[in-house]
């Protein structure tokens, strides 16, 4: 990252009131959660278990399939022992400044409120939620990681309990769509990070925001770097660390 590019978003971040965070999968590879839809975890899953992530974690597969599903999904999507990194403290830091006013995340790990963010939507649901299909009950974890079978049950009622994350086939939960699109239609600045930007309907939001402020922080190039004011190619960590504590 120049030294240019950094001053840039420093002076952005300085003039902005309502800045919008939009993160993908690449803001928690830096806490060592890997990213299960780059070339090396599909093969790795294609490898182990002969089909893909998206028909591992799809609706119909969970439906048909819920002892393979917990398996791939315990092992693959569940990192308790993940912490926040510098990206995930850098929002935090701006939002008790008055500046962030939300994160919108496709991930799943909650790692934006271990770091202290308080307005974080989460397209895809948690891990730390889950619940019974059959009563409602909500669990926690713990209770599934600890379950003594793979599929975990109901206490209540003996239902199956599943995790409230978003599956393929599964609509995103509208509610949280509609809080995240009136954010990023009032914000100022829209700093995208850490995702490749190629997962609909949540690519689709970058729409919604129509100011002069959107910045781009990749690894690799998205199909919006040409829309952007600001393109920084390094990782979401390293940047937003460096342009907030210095």
């Amino acid at each position: 990252m120049s030294a240019d590019k950094l001053a840039a978003l420093k002076e952005m971040l300085e003039s902005s009131s309502y800045v919008v965070f939009f993160g993908g999968a690449g803001v928690s590879t830096e806490s060592n959660i890997p990213d299960f839809r780059s070339e090396d975890g599909i093969y790795k899953t294609l490898t182990k278990y002969g089909r893909s992530p998206e028909q591992l974690l799809s609706h119909t597969f969970f439906m048909a399939h819920p002892e393979e599903f917990f398996e791939y999904y315990r092992n693959n999507l569940i990192f308790a022992e993940a912490r926040p990194n510098r990206a995930h403290q850098a929002l935090a830091e701006l939002e008790k400044r008055g500046i962030l006013k939300a994160v919108v995340t496709q991930n799943i790990d909650g790692l934006h409120q271990m770091a202290g963010s308080q307005e974080v939507l989460e397209l895809h649901g948690s891990v730390f939620r889950n619940y019974c299909m059959k009563c409602g009950e909500n669990y926690d974890l713990k209770y599934v990681v600890d379950y003594p079978e793979t599929v975990p049950k109901c206490r209540q009622c003996g239902g199956m309990v599943r995790p409230d994350v978003v599956l393929y086939e599964e609509g995103l939960d509208m509610r949280i769509l509609k809080r995240a699109t009136s954010h990023i239609q009032k914000a100022d600045m829209l700093i995208v990070g850490g995702t490749s930007l190629a997962v609909y309907p949540a690519a689709g939001l970058i729409d919604y925001y129509s100011g002069n402020r959107l910045v781009l922080i990749n690894k690799s190039p998205t199909p919006y770097d040409q829309r952007a004011d600001l393109v920084i190619t390094d990782a979401i960590g390293k940047v937003l660390g460096e342009a907030v504590f210095g």
